[in-house]
């Protein structure tokens, strides 16, 4: 079977690639299909994320075992893509290069019958630019009041230093 899947920079412009793979490939190929569809060279660190339809993030699938100890991590390269996905669950959240955080959301569009005489993995579409740096995130956190009664909603930026209370200097 073949597996058409929209994946969608996690950004305001519309950028995403529209790419059809076999779905007895692994997820690792499914990386490298989006890592060239995007114009990546493929040398980062990467991990696909269960997702459900609400994109809330869930167990991770890592292109290399970076644990330590005895946790077992799942793994690209030994997971086909048609053991995790179906009509009920069509969601991922791809991660490319994890200083630079690169997200993707990864929606199974369709399942269809293998075309004679076509190539997979395919890209089908492509539409928007990749920017030259990935998106900035707005981190949001839920702050509740001494009583719990009331909620407040805190953004910050994580890159300034100046409205932690600690010295960054502290060693």
């Amino acid at each position: 079977m073949i597996y058409k899947f929209r994946v969608i920079l996690d950004a305001e412009e519309d950028v995403f690639r529209d790419i059809e793979i076999e779905g007895n490939n692994s997820l690792e190929d499914l990386h490298n299909s989006i890592s060239q569809a995007f114009g990546f060279d493929g040398t980062e660190m990467a991990s696909f994320y269960m997702s459900n339809e609400n994109w809330e993030q869930g167990e991770e699938i890592a292109l290399f075992d970076m644990s330590e100890g005895g946790n077992e991590v799942r793994l690209m390269s030994e997971t086909p893509i048609e053991e995790l996905l179906d009509e009920d669950n069509r969601n991922l959240i791809y991660v490319y290069d994890f200083l630079s955080m690169w997200t993707f959301f990864v929606e199974l569009a369709d399942i269809a019958e293998k075309e004679d005489g076509a190539a997979y993995p395919n890209l089908m579409f492509a539409h928007g630019q990749l920017p030259d740096s990935p998106p900035e995130k707005n981190f949001e956190i839920e702050n509740l009041a001494e009583g719990g009664e009331d909620e407040e909603n805190i953004s910050f930026d994580i890159d300034d230093y100046d409205e932690f209370d600690f010295d960054e200097n502290w060693n």
